[in-house]
């Protein structure tokens, strides 16, 4: 696998640090957004480790057990990471604030949490770059919300939605701070961690979809299954096309099967002759087509 792990490593730094700060913070002050916060930074290392994890068992290489190799171990883990997302990062933030609505209490020593907030938000910041550089190599020319739905890399993108969603809830959670102290009213740092469990929920969700398709098995991009077609019918001996079937393996190995037209009057070395150029053309225009089947009809 070629995919970088850099946006990872960085996240996983970030968040470590970050959640010891939050929940010091959250006992210091009895802040309930706080608390939120670093249960949530917590969650999100957690979940760093885990796509680690999946990376690390994705390389390994095919053998009986597993003849096409274990490169889908990374969609499991992402849709494992998405499922402790919701479970536990929106689920208790919403626990939490709903709690502290019920019985609210004044935040002591809000400096604490100003300071916190400062350093997580310079943290998660630029770990949030970091992914947003790597998600822009990767996309290219494509547009920023199409290469999000179409991307098969979820060490990158659910990294992406995790940092963004960071940023996000530390700006919640320092409204409810701020606004909380300036107006007197204990109830807006529970209502700061129902908006910080709402937004991990939503990403969540988001994040479970995406990583259950891919789990699924999902296919090539129509438009790049009809360049791959266009290259195959160029061989001589070749008239057509008739059916394509695909399906992602790992962000960067799909697996292809081609059923296709030959020339009824090809002798059969010249057939077995052009499915080995067919081949070998195809893989060299698209490397991440790893196991090519080619069928004569």
């Amino acid at each position: 696998m070629s995919q970088s792990r850099t946006p990872v490593y960085t996240a996983l730094a970030a968040n470590l640090a970050i959640a010891g700060i939050k929940l010091l913070a959250a006992f210091m002050t009895g802040s309930a957004a706080m608390a939120a916060e670093g249960v949530h930074s917590f969650v999100d290392s957690s979940n760093e480790a885990l796509l680690l994890l999946g990376l690390r068992r994705g390389q390994k290489p095919a053998d009986d057990r597993r003849p096409f190799g274990y490169g889908r171990e990374l969609y499991f883990w992402a849709f494992i990471v998405s499922l402790l997302f919701f479970v536990l990062g929106g689920a208790f933030s919403i626990i939490e604030g709903i709690d502290h609505l019920l019985n609210p209490e004044p935040v002591r020593n809000p400096l604490w949490n100003y300071a916190v907030l400062s350093i997580a938000f310079l943290l998660d910041g630029f770990s949030l770059i970091t992914a947003i550089r790597q998600f822009n190599r990767e996309r290219g020319k494509t547009p920023f919300w199409l290469a999000l739905r179409q991307s098969k890399n979820p060490s990158t993108f659910v990294v992406l939605f995790e940092d963004a969603a960071d940023v996000i809830g530390i700006t919640f959670a320092a409204m409810g701070l701020v606004l909380g102290q300036l107006l007197g009213n204990p109830y807006l740092d529970g209502a700061a961690s129902l908006l910080i469990g709402v937004l991990l929920t939503l990403v969540a969700v988001f994040l479970v979809r995406e990583s259950r398709s891919l789990l699924m098995g999902e296919s090539v991009a129509p438009a790049e299954l009809r360049e791959i077609a266009a290259i195959v019918e160029k061989s001589a001996g070749i008239s057509q096309v008739r059916a394509q079937k695909s399906m992602y393996l790992a962000p960067d190995e799909v697996v292809l099967y081609l059923q296709v037209n030959f020339q009824p009057d090809l002798p059969n070395h010249q057939t077995v002759s052009q499915i080995k150029e067919v081949r070998k053309n195809v893989q060299h225009a698209y490397a991440h087509v790893r196991h090519l089947f080619i069928e004569p009809v």
